[in-house]
């Protein structure tokens, strides 16, 4: 059995002084997607954030590749998150941006050409980001996260702003990616797209006030 190379242990984080996650475990190991599933609030986007060592936690054990993780180049380098829109460099086109992560990444996963065509941008690649739609910007941002080379794959409710056919077009890119021996820890609340990765589900539920678990 392949050693996990996520490690979430009894992690709690309070924010404004609410506890937010508390008790929370998560493992993931190569090759396998991980969907961290619950209603809005109970804390998906935090424990992503913790995992990719945005937000320490206030008590608890994170560990990714057999240490904390920490917001640094040596980390970065194996690790790829995908979440709140980016900040779009003006006047750089769709391609530009993608030859831009591929020029910073000498080993990249995909060619832009490859990238425009599977996250059917090739249309708009000679656009602006902010003369896109709000799908069309996803599939940017994930485009982007996956041309890069990586080992963790980060998604925060990569589904939002795609149509169902394209969702199912980034299942099979998320399966491809792990049947690669990545690894897929995604925020979702799209079930669809959770089970056709055929993803393990962990779920989080609200923390009841006054709650001392």
């Amino acid at each position: 059995m392949n050693e996990p190379i996520i490690v979430v242990r009894d992690v709690e984080v309070m924010l404004g002084g609410n506890p937010v996650l508390q008790g929370v475990g998560l493992t993931a190991t190569a090759g396998e997607i991980v969907a961290v599933v619950g209603p809005n609030g109970v804390g998906k986007s935090t424990l992503l954030r913790c995992v990719a060592g945005l937000h320490p936690p206030d008590s608890g054990e994170v560990d990714v590749f057999g240490g904390q993780p920490r917001d640094d180049s040596a980390f970065w380098r194996d690790v790829a998150l995908v979440g709140d829109e980016p900040a779009w460099y003006p006047g750089l086109t769709v391609r530009e941006h993608l030859e831009l992560m591929r020029a910073v990444h000498a080993s990249a996963r995909l060619a832009v050409e490859d990238a425009l065509e599977a996250f059917d941008l090739r249309e708009r690649a000679d656009a602006v980001p902010l003369t896109l739609s709000t799908g069309q910007r996803q599939r940017l941002s994930l485009a982007s996260g996956l041309l890069r080379p990586s080992r963790l794959l980060l998604l925060d409710e990569p589904e939002r702003g795609l149509d169902s056919d394209f969702r199912r077009r980034l299942a099979a890119i998320l399966t491809d990616y792990a049947a690669g021996g990545g690894t897929v820890v995604m925020a979702t609340h799209d079930l669809q797209l959770a089970e056709a990765t055929r993803a393990r589900h962990v779920v989080l539920a609200a923390v009841r006030a006054g709650s001392t678990r």
